[in-house]
């Protein structure tokens, strides 16, 4: 093996729980191992990605990692730290969210390589659609008993009044299900190891259980957990006021997506770039005490940002965010700014005061100072805008003001349909031609 995987882990701080036997095993053969993700949505967000992480590592150490889609146990929810249960999904929508989810762990994993340890994609609805309630009641359920399960963690909270309702008998058996796709793939993919988050301890620990029952006591499965991933304050990692950030650029710009790395605290980008990039110890190392000779250039966080954009979606799209970023927050010129696309130009400016003006005025052309002052809100008074022209204090679209009452034309449209005045030095405004 070229590297040792374990070791990788606890470097990283992506080691949280371990079954005994699990480091030897990994040192002595080429290991399969999985990883259950949820299909609810056709896009993976960074709360997913120390899992996805985990198995990069794997597949960099040699061993062959296989991303489980959970479509059956999608269909019903895990009480593993929720407080209520999901919403269930048709086989289509399972279907077209397992394909995108595919598309974007394809930027961390090889599907294509020959070599044996190439990764692999399973959904456990292929397995478990034709199961039937009392092929499952005796080949699974006779192996495990309640006491067992009753005394798992995730049970444990749920029974004593955590969630409001109660735990349902559904979700009562979801470690049960977990446990059967460990042994269906320990059989059929000679799977000997599932990865997880250490939320997922409980119904890992089920699956390697029901293997030894099923199978017999010589048959060995092992469970590797990373932890759950906090921010140094104690907040969720990965939500923010907007919610979460997600892997898909429909649903979180890559500016944004960029933005969000950037903005991490010191304590945070030097935990974070262990673990969300696949940079060395060695390199990582170097940026640590670059970054602490001057916090304020924030070296971590720039790297970090950098790193997580350019794997998540492409160098492209990391470039454009970071010309964006010059936009708002440095001197970029007007000509940055005409190239935006519009989903950017919207993440750029959120926030910023916006007003919408009849396309028909610009058609015809019209003074700033009555676009500004009367038209929109830019500026309380028309006497306001004047001063602040003849003090080179109004900018549109990057470029100086030249006049107050200057003709605006379509012409001047960002994309055909923004106007971007600034007033001062950090008051934005956006106008919309509709």
């Amino acid at each position: 093996m070229t590297q040792n995987f374990v070791e990788e882990l606890k470097w990283r701080g992506m080691l949280a729980q371990i079954m005994p036997g699990t480091e030897e095993l990994l040192q002595k053969e080429m290991v399969t191992a999985y990883l259950g993700t949820d299909p609810t949505a056709d896009s993976l967000h960074i709360g997913h990605l120390c899992g996805i992480m985990m198995l990069r590592h794997f597949q960099r150490c040699g061993h062959k990692p296989i991303i489980l889609v959970g479509g059956a146990t999608g269909m019903i929810g895990d009480p593993s730290g929720k407080s209520q249960e999901r919403n269930l999904l048709d086989a289509e929508t399972l279907y077209h969210n397992q394909e995108c989810i595919k598309k974007q762990v394809a930027k961390f994993l090889d599907f294509e390589t020959d070599a044996p340890n190439g990764a692999e994609m399973v959904n456990n609805y292929d397995w478990m659609k034709d199961f039937t309630f009392l092929d499952f009641a005796r080949e699974v359920g006779k192996h495990i008993t309640v006491n067992y399960m009753m005394a798992k963690d995730s049970v444990q909270k749920r029974l004593n009044g955590e969630a409001r309702d109660g735990l349902s008998f559904t979700e009562f058996t979801y470690q049960l299900l977990q446990g059967y796709d460990f042994l269906y793939l320990y059989q059929h993919k000679n799977c000997k190891l599932q990865l997880g988050g250490n939320d997922q301890w409980g119904n890992i620990t089920t699956g390697t259980e029901l293997i030894r029952r099923t199978l017999g006591i010589e048959n060995e499965a092992f469970a590797l957990t990373c932890p759950l991933i906090t921010k140094s304050d104690g907040k969720k990692f990965g939500k923010t006021e907007s919610g979460n950030i997600w892997l898909d650029p429909k649903r979180t710009t890559p500016y944004k997506f960029y933005q969000f790395w950037l903005n991490v605290s010191d304590d945070d980008a030097e935990k974070y770039i262990k673990i969300f990039t696949s940079l060395t110890k060695e390199e990582i190392d170097a940026l640590v005490a670059e970054h602490a000779e001057a916090p304020h250039l924030r070296v971590l966080q720039k790297r970090l940002a950098k790193e997580v954009t350019c794997m998540v979606h492409s160098e492209e799209d990391y470039n454009a965010a970071v010309e964006a970023s010059g936009i708002l927050f440095g001197n970029d010129t007007h000509d940055a700014l005409m190239k935006l696309d519009e989903d950017t130009l919207l993440s750029v400016f959120e926030g910023v005061p916006q007003f919408e003006v009849s396309r028909s005025l610009l058609e015809t052309g019209v003074k700033a100072v009555d676009l500004f002052a009367e038209h929109s809100q830019v500026f309380a008074s028309k006497g306001e805008m004047r001063k602040l022209v003849q003090g080179g204090g109004v900018s549109v679209n990057k470029e100086k003001l030249a006049a107050f009452d200057e003709i605006i034309g379509t012409d001047r449209l960002i994309g055909g349909k923004y106007l971007l005045v600034q007033r001062g030095k950090k008051n934005y405004f956006l106008l919309i031609a509709k």
